[in-house]
């Protein structure tokens, strides 16, 4: 389910719908994913109440617990995007907002997915990044933040 709390221009449900389900099929992600497009100021409370960190931020990923036996569920997890950052990205980057919405959405799947940034040596800046020309999308958050040499915090939440 996609749910907009707040409007990107040229990005209706149906179509982010239709690329969360390509990059899910892309990752071998089972199990259905629910996406937030909201405000920063929605982000920054969800990030204080689960993260305990009072500031707003792109993305937040929470992954469905493991069933007892193994079990896959039904539901894979939710994310959480800030449209507000989304815009600034793309004004700064020079790309559309729509494409950057993509980028955080995939972003936030990979960490539904398990990969974890900040402790895998780099698996997940490579299949971001593959996953990333696969999808036709522009440079990822985890390249962004390798190229100005800053280190990538992880946006992630286990539910």
């Amino acid at each position: 389910m996609i749910i907009f709390r707040k409007r990107v221009a040229s990005l209706d449900p149906a179509s982010l719908e239709r690329f969360v389900s390509r990059a899910r099929r892309a990752l071998r992600l089972r199990g259905s994913v629910n996406v937030l497009v909201t405000s920063s100021r929605e982000v920054r409370t969800l990030n204080r109440d689960f993260r305990k960190v009072d500031r707003p931020t792109d993305v937040l990923s929470f992954p469905s617990a493991v069933l007892p036996g193994n079990r896959v569920p039904s539901m894979a997890g939710e994310i959480v995007l800030s449209a507000d950052i989304a815009r600034q990205n793309a004004a700064r980057l020079g790309h559309p907002v729509a494409n950057e919405i993509k980028i955080l959405a995939l972003h936030g799947l990979l960490h539904i997915a398990g990969y974890d940034h900040e402790r895998d040596y780099g698996q997940m800046a490579a299949i971001e990044k593959r996953l990333r020309l696969q999808l036709k999308l522009e440079t990822g958050l985890i390249e962004r933040a390798q190229a100005h040499n800053r280190p990538f915090t992880t946006r992630q939440r286990s539910a």
